[in-house]
């Protein structure tokens, strides 16, 4: 999955863009982790109840000039993407993505297209 202006996720009907107002210490003030190739990832459990025990999480990772970015939601344990919205089945986990995500917009990371 290459990096992108925009995304949007698997069975969401929104989209979202990299702010042209996104900062590297935002970044790291959100959680983001800066890597060896300088790109700013960010992973996160997408279960209210438990942090550890996730049966999905969201990924999110920023180029290391910020021009791009990736964004997915995969099962607890990384490996498979997952669709959240699918069927209306895991409401908890699309309410935890909508707070991420407004939280990611408030700071000008991302802007809902």
């Amino acid at each position: 999955m290459a990096f992108t202006a925009t995304v949007q996720l698997a069975g969401d009907t929104k989209t979202y863009a990299l702010s042209d107002n996104v900062k590297k210490y935002t970044l790291m003030d959100l959680g983001f982790v800066k890597g060896k190739s300088g790109a700013f990832s960010f992973e996160r459990s997408l279960d209210p109840t438990s942090p550890y025990q996730a049966a999905f999480k969201l990924k999110v990772t920023v180029n290391a000039d910020l021009t791009g970015y990736k964004m997915t939601t995969v099962t607890g344990n990384g490996m498979q993407r997952a669709d959240i919205f699918k069927n209306d089945a895991h409401p908890e986990a699309v309410e935890q993505l909508r707070f991420i995500l407004a939280n990611f917009i408030e700071r000008e990371v991302l802007t809902e297209v």
